[in-house]
């Protein structure tokens, strides 16, 4: 999600950036081509989770007791198990400044037998602690999630870290076999090489389907992953848990997706939740920003709304189609009121559960909501 670390960014001139060539338009009004996911209808027109103030946490860091979700809950990741929805939050306490990026965050974990009603554990299960990350998440904490499921049953989350004194966000990496006890395993380019010094976020892994699970999903015998803001790219790995760039011939990380003037992503991409290899191709759910000026004139200016691309499925970097229109935008009241104002709905999560796909999003980076579509 967007704030005041990454907008300088943009003032670098993403809003000129060329298409080069590399994006077949989907045409304007195809929100129901057959290799798509959506559309996306609203279960509830409500969040259904929300920030709690008297939930209290005692730091490991500093040892004091935090109101750990008190100001907002958002950006989710999802996964099935046991019949059963389980949502990774990110939620923000109430200390540092009132300002975007300005607290630490965590990660708290829900459950629901519905999709709809959730119970969440009283403490975090991913959070800044005194522990090898500790130099890379403190004290901005971690944030925005992404799960995937192994096929040995493991659970692999990918986070942002967010070391805000240092101004350092990288992609962190954590598994799991229940979601509540988490193994960091740091930063997932590495700390060494030539990406040690990258700042990154935003990654979603390559998943299947097999049965009624979204498992991690093999192509070309490695495991995929779309990562990125401002520009979508790639990366590969063997193990889920350490990952390389795939680069370009000049030795470069491959561009997969970049701005376009005048559409609904003409500020920037980002990686949305994981995504999911079909029958038609590679289907990649990405969030874009509006541009403040020269953007989608349908949209106000600096709204994030989810797009969709088809990549190969033999090729996970071939760009087959990518939509004119956003598949899903901010409509109603909770998703353009919040520390976001402009408009927001931000996906993390997807998940196949009781035969639809759940869509579980962040609203205006204050709460969290669910859209549901058939699986065609």
């Amino acid at each position: 999600m967007m704030d005041v670390r990454w907008s300088r960014v943009l003032a670098a001139g993403v809003m000129g950036l060329a298409l080069q060539g590399q994006v077949c338009l989907a045409q304007a009004g195809d929100a129901k081509a057959a290799w798509m996911l959506g559309p996306f209808e609203r279960l509830v027109d409500a969040p259904v989770i929300s920030p709690l103030k008297e939930s209290t946490f005692t730091d490991p860091v500093s040892g004091k007791v935090v109101h750990w979700e008190a100001l907002h809950t958002f950006n989710p990741a999802a996964i099935v198990k046991d019949g059963k929805v389980y949502v990774l939050y990110r939620a923000e306490d109430d200390s540092g400044a009132m300002m975007i990026g300005g607290h630490t965050s965590r990660i708290g974990l829900a459950e629901s037998e519905d999709g709809i009603h959730f119970t969440r554990l009283p403490e975090p299960v991913l959070y800044p602690a005194r522990d090898n990350q500790q130099e890379n998440e403190v004290p901005g904490g971690v944030e925005d999630p992404r799960i995937v499921e192994s096929e040995d049953g493991t659970y692999v989350l990918t986070y942002t870290q967010w070391a805000r004194e240092r101004n350092t966000y990288t992609v962190g990496v954590a598994t799991s076999r229940d979601l509540r006890v988490w193994a960091k395993h740091g930063p997932a380019f590495g700390t060494t090489g030539k990406y040690a010094e990258l700042k990154y976020k935003s990654a979603g892994i390559l998943t299947r389907r097999v049965g009624d699970r979204l498992i991690a999903a093999k192509v070309q015998g490695k495991y995929w992953m779309y990562w990125g803001e401002v520009e979508l790219r790639l990366a590969t790995s063997t193990d889920l848990i350490h990952w390389s760039p795939v680069e370009d011939a000049k030795g470069q990380p491959v561009v997969l997706l970049r701005a376009r003037p005048g559409l609904f992503d003409s500020a920037f991409p980002e990686s949305g939740p994981p995504p999911l290899l079909t029958r038609d191709g590679i289907v990649v759910t990405y969030n874009a920003k509006n541009a403040e000026t020269g953007g989608d004139p349908k949209l106000a200016p600096e709204t994030y709304s989810v797009g969709e691309a088809l990549f190969s499925a033999s090729d996970p970097k071939r760009l087959l189609v990518r939509t004119k229109e956003p598949v899903f935008k901010p409509e109603q009241p909770y998703e353009r009121s919040g520390q976001y104002k402009a408009g927001t709905t931000f996906a993390e999560g997807l998940v196949l559960f009781k035969g639809r796909f759940y869509l579980y999003y962040g609203c205006a980076d204050s709460r969290v909501a669910v859209a549901t579509a058939p699986v065609r």
